[in-house]
């Protein structure tokens, strides 16, 4: 026990010497991108914005709460059941929160609520009144203003609670009032921004890369003929809560043998066995960005001689998609590469036979390699942002974050090659910041060469 909290201190003490986005340096960021929104808006606008619902897990319980991610970006506040207003131009204040008020009866079941008037102190916002007051306040924030912004069709009840607002103030015209003409798609704007990475954040999305890269050879040392695939995946959460993630950024993919040809496994139930690789796809969550790591190793600690030669491809096609990343590469160049070299190498392999640009053509391909090469990365996994502007393939622009993901998967039943390539799925991801001059790798710290894989689990204890 005592080791445990020296361990979970040393990860305190580490990242206080970090300017990570957190505390006050979060809530300015977020004043800062409220303002950038409303530059960007429609005059005499307003938009709405509603914190993600508590889910029902089964009967009485709920899933751990999760803010929503545009709410989170725009105000750094983490609690449910509350509404965020943004009223450009307004003299009484443009930036208005409605959350929960105080209730020592709730907070004595639920945890302490921050409460209206310590969330306008602290988030540095104009106002905040109890959300329980929503219905009689926000109606009059909507008078005189021509558009609405909102998310619509995100969330059903937010959406009739809108549409109630709206017909308050449209039953009030008589008494003069003058209620918007039309609704504006809010997400366009808020995931343009999103798409590039402060400072702030990039060192968030750092710390979350570090702490699964420590989650990744943790695992790796882990893996022993006879275990379990959730025995890799409690390693993982085991280092991700230490470090002080308190989740994965998505369900962690453990996939032995050939649960590796299913691309989202997550069952994470089968036994371990020599001979067998391990495709581990897994990152945590730090401070609501996301890191995003697959790697494949041997069970055994020795790549087979079928296992490496497919591996060796998956790897190089990586690494030259890695190396075209740069501000005015067009996003699917990286992609591109990857089918290149994957389609190239199948064909050395003799499983793809005929020319490879004619392959490429037919996406012949595809029967080994059918996903694409990366999405983008950040507070979600899967993050916000337009993968074509005007009608074609975006040219990437320093501050986005891109994941790169090759892989090739042969399943038990095909029956195009021959049998001693069958039941072997390889994927090999690492998540990139596209720099101004280049790209970096936030995720380098796993081993990804063979060699260097096989030196690792040389280290491993018997289980």
């Amino acid at each position: 026990m005592a080791k445990q909290t020296k361990v979970a201190e040393s990860a305190r003490s580490a990242n206080e010497g970090k300017a990570l986005l957190t505390g006050s340096a979060l809530y300015e960021e977020a004043a800062l991108r409220r303002r950038t929104l409303m530059s960007r808006m429609k005059k005499n606008s307003i938009a709405l914005l509603s914190a993600a619902p508590q889910r029902t897990r089964s009967h009485d319980t709920e899933y751990t709460y999760r803010q929503d991610s545009d709410f989170y970006y725009l105000s750094g506040f983490t609690e449910d059941d509350a509404v965020l207003a943004l009223i450009p131009g307004r003299t009484q204040g443009e930036v208005v929160l409605f959350c929960q008020p105080k209730d020592k009866l709730k907070e004595l079941w639920n945890g302490t609520l921050t409460g209206p008037q310590l969330a306008k102190a602290t988030l540095l916002i104009d106002d905040a009144y109890p959300i329980t007051e929503i219905d009689t306040i926000l109606p009059g924030l909507m008078d005189e203003r021509t558009s609405i912004y909102t998310c619509m069709g995100r969330e059903n009840r937010f959406d009739e609670r809108v549409m109630q607002w709206l017909k308050t103030v449209r039953s009030k015209v008589r008494q003069g009032a003058n209620p918007p003409t039309e609704f504006v798609m809010l997400d366009p704007l808020i995931h343009e921004m999103r798409l590039f990475k402060s400072k702030g954040e990039i060192a968030l999305m750092q710390e979350a890369a570090d702490i699964s890269a420590r989650a990744h050879k943790r695992a790796m040392l882990a893996a022993n003929a006879g275990r379990y695939e959730y025995h890799l995946e409690a390693e993982l959460l085991h280092e991700f809560m230490m470090s002080g993630s308190r989740a994965p950024a998505y369900n962690s993919i453990v996939a032995a043998g050939a649960n590796a040809c299913i691309l989202h496994y997550i069952n994470n139930n089968q036994p371990l066995r020599n001979g067998d690789l391990v495709l581990i796809d897994a990152g945590c969550e730090y401070e609501y960005y996301a890191a995003d790591i697959t790697r494949t190793f041997p069970v055994s600690g020795r790549f087979s001689k079928e296992q490496k030669a497919l591996y060796d491809i998956v790897l190089k096609a990586q690494l030259e998609a890695i190396k075209v990343m740069r501000p005015g590469v067009i996003r699917d160049e990286p992609h591109n590469v990857t089918v290149r070299v994957i389609t190239e190498g199948l064909v050395e392999l003799g499983l793809l036979v005929g020319k490879p640009a004619d392959l490429i053509k037919s996406a012949a391909y595809r029967d080994f390699y059918m996903h694409g090469a990366g999405h983008w990365l950040g507070i979600d996994v899967h993050d916000a942002g337009t993968n074509q502007k005007a009608g074609a393939s975006r040219p990437l622009e320093a501050g986005m974050v891109m994941t790169i993901e090759p892989g090739i998967y042969i399943a038990l039943d095909n029956k195009k090659v021959p049998k001693k390539w069958r039941g072997i799925g390889i994927r090999i991801e690492d998540d990139v910041l596209i720099t101004r001059t280049g790209n970096r790798v936030l995720t380098s710290a796993v081993p990804k060469t063979t060699e260097e894989i096989e030196a690792l689990m040389a280290l491993r204890i018997p289980s």
